[in-house]
């Protein structure tokens, strides 16, 4: 392997990684999902750098909480937040096992290994009171309604005529295997963690854990993680090939780059909502105040490019 660059890296792949948005989902298609983004990880790998991989889960979680809710009948429902941890599970195994049998194949015989994760919240994070995250497919008019009435979801309209179930999202405080992660970093292992955000966890009076019924956003997460780990960079791997400022509208702007002060000021702006590129904004602008690198960067850009994004042929990179 080539060894020039050498970066700690966190890559934070969105859900549409492993489920396509025009995909039904089922478990092949997540599987040839998975080995197309094996193949852009390989890529980073094989220039030198080491990475720690993160993943979305919304597609995935909507999916498993409607299945829950419809073999109701026939077995005991599952709670959302060992739900999160089957799902954590089923897609640490997708990516760890596509990757490592694509750099098998191109001559590396090393092992993938997915760490089942846990992030603190905060048991009075207002975020409790105000569901805001989106989960699952998207919905018509008709069956949201139903779904509204019959199963008790929130659900917000996310675009004119379109609809999806919304979950509390809290923000992160502590990832609870943090320890573990660095021992396993240090050690050169090649991790899959944090899946979905992580199962969120709040701490009582008395001192124990208990699991949140809550989805985090994973970008905060990865950002969380990245500057614990002391990372070089972090990479948010999404289905746009830059951030754009006035996006969809006659005058968008593509953006190479942005600095950490002007990403805080389009934030502010409302450039980027909150249901899309704002978490990814706000993951950068956390990861780089904590990091201690003067020459840390965040990227954003499409995940079939990873290779490309490092070089500057594609994507937004931010900076200090």
């Amino acid at each position: 392997m080539d060894t020039s660059t050498g970066q700690l890296i966190v890559v934070a792949l969105g859900g549409n990684a492993i489920s396509q948005p025009d995909e039904v989902g089922r478990v092949e298609q997540q599987f040839a999902n998975s080995r197309i983004t094996a193949k852009a990880l390989a890529d980073l790998i094989e220039q030198g750098n080491q990475l720690v991989i993160t993943h979305g889960n919304g597609p995935q979680i909507g999916n498993f909480l409607l299945r829950n809710d419809a073999a109701a009948g026939a077995i005991y429902p599952l709670p959302m937040e060992v739900a999160l941890a089957h799902v954590q599970g089923g897609m640490g195994f997708m990516i760890a096992q596509t990757l490592t049998n694509e750099l098998y194949q191109r001559g590396h015989d090393r092992t993938v290994a997915a760490l089942m994760t846990t992030v603190l919240v905060d048991r009075n994070d207002p975020a409790f009171g105000d569901p805001t995250k989106p989960i699952g497919r998207f919905l018509d008019k008709e069956e949201a309604d139903q779904l509204s009435g019959a199963e008790g979801w929130d659900i917000k309209e996310i675009k004119p005529g379109k609809f999806r179930r919304v979950v509390p999202s809290p923000m992160p405080l502590k990832i609870m295997e943090m320890d573990n992660i660095r021992r396993g970093v240090g050690a050169g292992a090649l991790l899959v963690t944090c899946g979905g955000g992580g199962i969120p966890v709040i701490r009582r009076e008395d001192g124990e854990l208990r699991s949140a019924r809550a989805v985090i956003d994973k970008d905060l997460v990865s950002a969380l993680l990245a500057a614990e780990l002391g990372a070089d960079a972090l990479i948010i791997l999404t289905n746009v090939d830059r951030v754009c400022l006035n996006f969809g509208q006659p005058d968008q702007k593509s953006v190479d780059h942005m600095s950490i002060s002007e990403a805080r000021a389009w934030l502010a702006d409302g450039q980027f909502p909150a249901g899309s590129m704002g978490p990814k904004i706000r993951a950068a602008i956390d990861f780089l105040s904590k990091s201690h690198h003067d020459r840390a960067s965040v990227y954003i850009g499409p995940q079939d490019r990873s290779t490309d994004i490092l070089s500057g042929q594609v994507g937004t990179c931010i900076s200090r």
